[in-house]
């Protein structure tokens, strides 16, 4: 006889359809959580630091490394204005990051199923984790290095004033691009957990993940040594913390009928 806790058990999903107009309604309400989030991120950093202290953070790696009472230049007539603007909403953003993401969730947590629903606010907390230690990163290791590094190939007759508007870019370009490589190991574990690649899979592609590391870094980062190899080196080592703990991330979200099927380990 089958067993009817197996065949008979209904679908926790049913009957939990929406109509569309509900589902864009639902829309709205996270987009304006969003922008609330964001508002009120912008509002605290406004008052503190504020967008010339967000400058100045922002700029001590390189002012390290110029004379002293040497300044950035600002060559357009209003970037004074526009690119401390520039740094205190991006600024924003990532302080908000968590909140936002969240919402993103809470729009799509009503169609998942609760063995899902368990490993999306864990991946949410350490995804925006793992996104500010590779800002972190950046800011207080990698410019200092790679400023020390370019100021060796700086001719003695050439007065190093960089355009803040530049300056800015590239940074946050830096910024960006650490905060997304610094997420090899949630990848690696939805990987695993979808079952499209298995760990010892991904064991076997170890090698070619270097490479792809090191040629993901000449990409992303300005042509220089120190920095291609400062976002490499923590890929690869990320990409191991993924394997490591994808088969215990996959065990702990699997479905409840999977591991009530699971052969029992003696």
């Amino acid at each position: 006889m089958a067993d009817p806790t197996d065949k008979n058990k209904e679908d926790e999903l049913a009957g939990t359809e929406q109509p569309f107009v509900a589902h864009l309604m639902e829309l709205r309400n996270r987009l304006i959580y969003c922008i609330y989030g964001l508002a009120v991120a912008v509002a605290v950093l406004a008052i503190w630091p504020g967008p010339s202290g967000l400058i100045d953070l922002i700029a001590h790696p390189i002012r390290a490394h110029m004379p002293p009472d040497t300044k950035l230049i600002a060559i357009g007539v209003f970037s004074p204005f526009f690119v401390p603007m520039e740094v205190l909403f991006m600024t924003a953003v990532l302080l908000a990051l968590p909140w936002l993401v969240y919402q993103i969730w809470m729009f799509v947590a009503p169609g998942l199923y609760s063995h899902e629903k368990r490993f999306a606010l864990p991946l949410i907390f350490f995804g925006s984790l793992l996104a500010y230690c590779g800002i972190a990163f950046v800011q207080f290791f990698v410019l200092d290095k790679m400023f020390t590094f370019i100021q060796r190939f700086t001719p003695a007759s050439v007065n190093a004033t960089p355009d803040i508007s530049s300056y800015v870019e590239a940074i946050l370009s830096l910024y960006i691009a650490f905060a997304v490589a610094f997420q090899v190991p949630i990848v690696v574990m939805l990987l695993v957990r979808f079952e499209l690649v298995t760990v010892e899979k991904l064991r076997s592609f170890r090698g070619y993940f270097i490479v792809v590391a090191f040629v993901v870094a000449a990409v992303l980062t300005p042509p220089d040594v120190v920095s291609q190899l400062a976002l490499a080196v923590p890929m690869v080592l990320l990409y191991e913390i993924g394997i490591f703990g994808a088969r215990y991330f996959a065990r702990f979200t699997k479905p409840p009928e999977e591991t009530a099927d699971s052969p029992q380990q003696p």
